[in-house]
């Protein structure tokens, strides 16, 4: 796949570098190393990186000072290109796709099974671990420095959960070994932004699996944060991060899913699906909207709890009978 970033940057006198909405790791990392690496390359240029508020937990990473509120930007600004990554739909981008729309150009550096491409220039690798292992794979290896490595190491960490998940290659290895070359303290950056969490975390973590229900024989589990808990505990969703993963340790679960209310007047619910070897939860969540991995996706639902479960578990059951009949 032919993605030549400084032949793109070369005619762009302004650039514009955005994620999803409420970005992870993985969006954090590879928009900040981009962006970094763009400053440092292209001084000449004018680079604005446009995110969501990132958790504070990033806050040692070079640039999170500098990331603009796209709502607050200029109205009327068009860009000569525009980057976006990690994300399969433009329509994720939130307040940062009045930009995309605009730009004179437009890329997208992405990873999901379920992009199908929206910009002039895609780069997309569903067999990549990450959006950041794609933004290595672009950069001039001879100009990469340590803050540059650290986003991009922070990238791969978490959407690969520190190089457990199946979409970690010998490629993705092989990248953090040179990494970690440059000597910046990865043990603390996998505490201080994987593993570590708040007290409210770990109160909102033990409430959704002490209230988890086990079902279709054990092979599913579900877990749910309404308003209400949600109110009692004063949780926003940045305190929910983790919990889906730790519903599929559960021995014996094929398929975990966690939902919140993200609106309480529309009975809104924010699904996240994780999955073991058997179950493809990027085509479920592409089945009601959604989109992202194969073992890792989500989507969101209007309904009540019972519904969504049964909606989910019906496309669970689905495939798991598939493979049964199969073997």
């Amino acid at each position: 796949m032919t993605f030549n970033l400084m032949e793109l940057v070369e005619g762009a006198e302004s650039i514009a570098i955005a994620a999803h909405v409420r970005p992870d790791g993985d969006a954090v990392g590879s928009t900040l190393a981009l962006y970094n690496y763009l400053k440092k390359t292209c001084p000449e240029k004018e680079i604005t990186l446009y995110l969501d508020r990132p958790e504070a937990i990033y806050s040692a990473l070079k640039g999170y000072d500098e990331v603009q509120d796209a709502d607050k930007g200029p109205k009327d600004k068009i860009y000569d290109l525009f980057f976006a990554l990690d994300l399969g739909d433009r329509e994720r981008l939130g307040a940062s796709v009045k930009y995309f729309d605009t730009a004179k150009d437009t890329a997208c550096i992405d990873h999901h099974v379920s992009n199908k491409g929206f910009a002039r220039h895609d780069y997309i690798d569903p067999c990549a671990s990450s959006t950041a292992e794609l933004v290595y794979l672009i950069i001039d290896e001879d100009k990469l420095d340590r803050e540059i490595a650290e986003c991009i190491y922070v990238g791969i960490i978490h959407d690969t959960g520190v190089l457990q998940y199946q979409c970690t290659t010998p490629r993705t290895l092989e990248i953090v070994s040179k990494l970690i070359k440059f000597g910046f303290n990865f043990p603390e950056i996998i505490q201080k932004t994987f593993y570590e969490k708040t007290y409210l975390q770990n109160q909102i973590l033990g409430r959704a699996l002490i209230e988890s229900i086990l079902f279709m024989d054990g092979r599913c589990i579900a877990s749910v944060v309404n308003h209400k808990v949600m109110d009692f505990y004063g949780a926003t969703s940045a305190d929910f991060d983790g919990i889906v993963n730790q519903l599929l340790r559960t021995k014996g679960v094929d398929c975990a899913i966690f939902m919140y209310e993200s609106s309480r007047e529309q009975h809104l619910f924010k699904v996240s699906l994780r999955s073991s070897e058997r179950v493809d939860v990027a085509r479920i969540a592409a089945r009601f909207g959604g989109g992202g991995h194969i073992r890792a996706a989500g989507f969101s639902m209007n309904g009540t709890y019972h519904d969504i479960i049964n909606n989910v578990s019906a496309e669970v059951e689905k495939q798991l009978s598939a493979l049964e009949t199969e073997e």
